[in-house]
């Protein structure tokens, strides 16, 4: 549901060989881009998050279009005498309903899929884009500056990435109020999340500034913030192109992880997870119902860290 510390930093410590490792310069962008075209494992994953995306952004007009709201109830799709199981084979799929109907109420899973994606991808990238901008601004401080300054933040990092994450997070949310559940997801996970890329930053920060174009820097007179901006954030910009690309997949589990415990995304709000966990009674009867937002949910954890692997793998092939 997050990544380990092992994997992160394996993650970093790839993206680093294969920018630093040796003397030749990083690969230009039109050549990695023409080698990631003719992957074709990487280009089905990209699809196929550049459909859950638009699919995300356009949940209104899709709804519209299929006919039912992700809240609305159709008591004519389920059978009462039966205890609200679907009417129709595969859950109630059919031309009004296309994923067919959740089990007991009758709402769409269609709609609540759709509006499904918008929440988790909300989240996710929220996270990441949060998470990435922590771990990059303390990991450069770190790095750079050393001494003390290097002392409280590793001790920070090292006190955070000694908590179990999960129950720490299932604990605090547990204990704040429901309003703003989204805007509170992307804060606990990004909380417990930047240490690890800013712990790979920092190593990395740590070698860059020995080299000979900072110690040019310095003696041409530039300063801190130039120097760190200037010559050592663009030569880290392969390894969090990929951290941040298996971070997304993590953060994608996370959120459905937590809405299937109950202390993710609060109720009637459509998400992934909640829609698994609401499933569970029903898998015998209706599989379907279980299936559908398990295979979108999977597909897209895995598109996003296959993904991610093929931009490591494509980075370190072109600069070495």
């Amino acid at each position: 549901m997050s990544f380990a510390p092992t994997e992160l930093e394996a993650e970093g410590a790839a993206g680093g060989e294969a920018l630093h490792g040796s003397a030749t310069p990083p690969a230009s962008g039109r050549r990695v881009a023409r080698a990631f075209l003719r992957d074709k494992a990487a280009v089905a994953c990209a699809v196929y998050i550049l459909l859950i995306v638009l699919m995300a952004v356009a949940a209104p007009l899709l709804v519209k279009i299929s006919g039912y709201g992700p809240l609305e109830f159709d008591q004519d799709a389920v059978d009462p005498n039966l205890g609200g199981i679907p009417l129709g084979a595969a859950g109630g799929m059919g031309a009004d309903h296309w994923f067919g109907v959740e089990p007991g109420n009758g709402r769409d899973i269609f709609a609540r899929i759709v509006y499904g994606a918008r929440v988790s991808m909300l989240i996710a990238i929220s996270a990441t884009l949060l998470t990435t901008f922590l771990g990059v601004v303390f990991g450069l401080i770190a790095g750079y500056f050393g001494g003390r300054v290097d002392m409280v933040v590793s001790r920070v990092m090292e006190f955070l990435m000694a908590f179990p994450a999960l129950i720490f997070m299932i604990a605090v949310l547990s204990a704040l109020p429901a309003e703003n559940r989204q805007f509170l997801l992307v804060l606990v996970i990004s909380f417990f999340g930047w240490p690890y890329l800013a712990r790979i930053v920092r190593g990395q920060t740590m070698s860059l500034k020995e080299r000979e174009f900072v110690e040019a820097a310095k003696a041409s007179g530039a300063t801190s913030a130039q120097i760190i901006f200037k010559e050592i954030l663009p030569n880290l910009a392969s390894t969090i192109i990929v951290m941040t690309t298996l971070a997304v997949p993590g953060y994608v589990g996370t959120e459905a992880g937590l809405s299937f415990l109950g202390v993710g995304v609060v109720p009637p709000t459509p998400s992934w997870g909640q829609m698994i966990a609401s499933s569970v009674p029903w898998y015998a009867v209706d599989p379907a119902y279980f299936l559908i937002p398990g295979a979108f949910l999977f597909l897209l954890v895995l598109s996003f860290t296959v993904l991610g692997d093929r931009i490591r793998k494509l980075l370190g092939e072109g600069a070495a």
